[in-house]
């Protein structure tokens, strides 16, 4: 029992002893790698590698060689001596960030762009090529050439374009290419050549929209997809003809099978077609059985909601009889007590109308805070909307510029006029560009103003955001004016009054 008792103290003090040295261990990384572990995040948060690859590659390799030799245990100074050029290299990068994202701003821009479209994965040469040239242009700017630097950065621009444009092509035009190649594999032209000559025309037309305004898609979807349809079309006509030819048919069977489908749909509508003259006659006649089949659902459909309301409206009057019963028996009793309820009644109902006028005049005053530039005062239901007209972003980013800092102190400020409120930060864009690249765009600055909000107000208030995209348009999307509008910050304010019911 005793041996017993020995060897699990032993055991016990181990664990202790093991636990305090993994602990001391990992104090120890702390103080020697914690500065240069600070300054590395700062710099992969300034895209470093991209912006300055030279001083950022040569910290990371005085970083790894620090660790290697901690890991190895080796002598705490070199280790120290290796930290700290790993630092300085880190900060050096970071430095020099400034000036390239000042000299690099469109190039960057066009960079982010072309990866957005999928441009490594589709226009994966372009893509690298774009790089190869980008990495020049920042050697170049850590080496002191700016002349050097910005016309490589220029190049590496220009090729972010092409790749960004090719990526936008194929994931549009893709699907319809794809049955366009196969149609020519099928040899479709001998069987169906109009209708393939209709799909590759569809498919230019996509593509040169494209070509104009790559980042309003709308018009080019449409034409891919009308492509993509024709050439799935041309397959199936050359398909068809080509067995009815093997089958050794003629243009009679091919008519009475299109005459045999139309008489289903006839059959369906409850008339007998007839083709002895044509086409046209059977045409007008389905086309006169939907409308008097249409006139007969509408009909009902009134019928039903007349009756829908006429129910509505009976049962509204039984529960308010019954308010009125419940009302009445409630109000039995003492004179005395009936007289001090309608005091009681007529100063709540007044307290009510105290607070519902304090509320209006604080409307009021947030909205005479603003010029019709800057931003508009509305009202959804209990909830006001700070519609800011006078906040705008660069184009694709969501970076909040200096100039704007004023404007949105005035936000703050409007804010605290309602104490203990819910704030959230619409994001909205205009039809411009593709629906999942609006989403984005919208949610990040929603994020960038919620955030810069939180960071400035000074009181805790939360602010929550969110970005709709292109789905909420206040103004049509064919007219510049209509776009400005609808690229725009909703500022939702959901007063402590509004929550609780008012």
């Amino acid at each position: 029992m005793p041996v017993l008792r020995v060897s699990f103290l032993v055991v016990f003090f181990s664990i202790i002893l093991t636990s305090t040295s993994l602990v001391a261990q990992d104090n120890l990384r702390s103080q020697l790698f914690g500065e240069a572990d600070q300054v590395m995040n700062q710099a992969k948060e300034k895209k470093a590698d991209i912006y300055a690859p030279k001083s950022f590659e040569k910290a990371m390799s005085y970083y790894a060689e620090a660790d290697d030799a901690y890991k190895k245990g080796k002598s705490i100074e070199d280790i120290r001596e290796k930290i700290k050029n790993a630092a300085a290299y880190f900060a050096k990068s970071v430095d020099a960030c400034k000036l390239a994202e000042v000299t690099f701003s469109k190039t960057m821009s066009a960079r982010t762009d072309a990866n957005s479209a999928g441009a490594p994965k589709v226009s994966g040469e372009l893509w690298t090529k774009a790089e190869v040239k980008f990495r020049k242009a920042a050697l170049a700017l850590e080496d002191g050439d700016v002349g050097d630097a910005r016309q490589s950065a220029g190049e590496a621009e220009d090729i972010y374009r092409t790749a960004e444009l090719e990526a936008i092509k194929a994931n549009f035009l893709s699907p319809a290419r794809a049955l366009l190649a196969r149609a020519d594999a099928l040899s479709v032209k001998d069987h169906a050549p109009k209708t393939l000559e209709k799909a590759e025309r569809l498919a230019t037309r996509a593509e040169e929209l494209l070509k104009q305004n790559r980042y309003d898609t709308d018009e080019a979807r449409q034409y891919a997809q009308e492509a993509k349809y024709e050439a799935a079309h041309a397959i199936y006509l050359h398909e068809t003809i080509k067995k009815m030819k093997q089958a050794d048919e003629s243009f009679e069977d091919a008519m009475l099978s299109a005459e045999s489908q139309f008489q289903i749909v006839a059959g369906a509508l409850g008339f007998l077609s007839r083709f002895d003259s044509g086409y046209a006659r059977p045409v007008a006649n389905a086309l006169a059985a939907i409308k008097e089949r249409d006139a007969k659902v509408n009909k009902n459909s009134d019928a039903l909601l007349q009756a829908a309301e006429t129910i509505r409206q009976k049962e509204t009057e039984i529960d308010n009889l019954k308010q009125q019963v419940t009302l009445m028996e409630r109000r039995l009793g003492t004179l005395s007590e009936a007289e001090r309820r309608l005091q009681d009644e007529g100063k709540e109902l007044q307290r009510k109308i105290d607070v519902h006028h304090q509320q209006e005049q604080t409307v009021q005053q947030v909205a005479g805070m603003f010029t019709e530039d800057e931003g508009k005062v509305l009202r959804d239901g209990n909830n006001i909307v700070l519609r800011l007209y006078g906040l705008t972003f660069p184009v694709g980013k969501s970076t909040i510029e200096a100039e704007f800092y004023g404007l949105l102190t005035k936000v703050q400020e409007a804010i605290k006029k309602f104490p203990h409120c819910r704030i959230t930060i619409e994001g909205h864009t205009d039809s411009q560009g593709s629906d999942d690249a609006n989403q984005t765009l919208s949610e990040s600055r929603a994020k960038a103003v919620a955030e810069y909000l939180m960071a400035n107000m000074g009181v805790e208030i939360p602010v929550e955001h969110q970005g709709y995209g292109e789905s909420r348009p206040v103004a049509t999307n064919d007219t510049p004016e209509g776009r400005v509008k609808n690229r725009r910050i909703d500022l939702v304010i959901t007063p402590e009054w509004s929550a609780a019911g008012r």
